[in-house]
């Protein structure tokens, strides 16, 4: 079970690039609460919750995976990508003007997931350094500070190129 909750439900096992898996369900959620108009704290809320369970589950139960697999940082353990992908999108319904189409809004969430998989993917200066943490706090402050930089980026772009 523990594994299973990791993987975000199989997510993780998925062939080809297990992370972007795991980063589609919080961009699918924005997506389609941002073109259904929900009010702006409530999909900021949302995300939040879906940062903070997926922190939890990556920190308490991910050294089951890396006891498994014997790797500091299993693929298959993904909650670190969905926490931080669900970040990325946690300031943009407060910080930058709600879409005008649908188009719109799978657009933000099309710039989010590319910038937090981008962030993820490179791990700049200071990401790369958060891995030697122990366990499950390795696993995941690198993927939060992922979501913090490609937030900023995704909450840029939304306001002056999507919807400006």
């Amino acid at each position: 079970m523990k594994r299973m909750l990791t993987s975000c439900f199989g997510l993780g096992r998925l062939p080809l690039a297990p992370g972007s898996w795991g980063s589609l369900p919080p961009a699918a959620i924005f997506a389609l609460m941002w073109q259904f108009h929900a009010p702006p704290i409530a999909t900021s809320l949302v995300m939040a919750a879906l940062a903070l369970a997926a922190s939890i589950v990556c920190v308490k139960l991910a050294p089951a995976a890396i006891e498994a697999t014997r790797k500091d940082d299993p693929g298959e353990v993904v909650a670190d990508e969905v926490a931080g992908q669900a970040l990325t999108f946690l300031p943009v319904p407060l910080l930058a003007a709600p879409p005008s189409s649908p188009k719109e809004a799978w657009l933000a969430a099309a710039a989010g997931f590319f910038f937090f998989r981008a962030f993820d993917a490179v791990k700049p200066w200071p990401i790369h350094r958060l891995e030697k943490l122990p366990k499950g706090w390795g696993i995941l402050a690198d993927d939060l500070l992922a979501g913090v930089f490609a937030a900023v980026v995704t909450v840029i772009s939304v306001k002056y190129w999507i919807a400006g």
